[in-house]
């Protein structure tokens, strides 16, 4: 049985990262994966992603692209912490598609909703654990540095 933290803890230029992707991406649907040592559930390393829909309602990762990323992954013992992606004009919350693709149960998946920050309003940042449909919302704890 796998056993998950339930609290993600991420240092702030990691979230000022994905933050600052969802942003640029916008109205499309921003996608990546923060990548870290291999079972250390520790997010280190910020990998920006293409979403291959070009959507404001969906993300894709190119297949290439991923077959890529898990060969480095693998070559660098790492493996994908965090999966994020972010919502355009929904609050930031797994929709049934996300929940459908999600099939790394040991991952933390990050949305960020971008939905309300045309009138100036803040990001929504939150993490879930998605494992076999099942959504669960964790804590998420911002730190300086590790």
């Amino acid at each position: 049985m796998l056993i998950l933290a339930t609290m993600l803890t991420i240092t702030q230029d990691l979230v000022d990262q994905i933050v600052a992707h969802a942003r640029k991406d916008h109205p499309d649907e921003a996608c990546g994966v923060v990548a870290g040592p291999e079972g250390s559930d520790r997010p280190e390393r910020f990998v920006p992603m293409l979403n291959a829909a070009m959507s404001p309602t969906f993300y894709e990762f190119d297949s290439g692209d991923l077959l890529k990323l898990y060969r480095e992954l693998d070559d660098r013992d790492e493996e994908p912490v965090v999966i994020y992606h972010s919502h355009t004009a929904t609050e930031a919350y797994p929709s049934r598609t996300d929940i459908s693709y999600a099939n790394e149960p040991g991952a933390h998946y990050v949305l960020v909703s971008t939905a309300d920050t045309d009138g100036g309003g803040e990001f929504q940042f939150r993490s879930f654990r998605i494992v076999e449909g099942v959504v669960t919302e964790e804590e998420v704890t911002i730190v300086a540095a590790y």
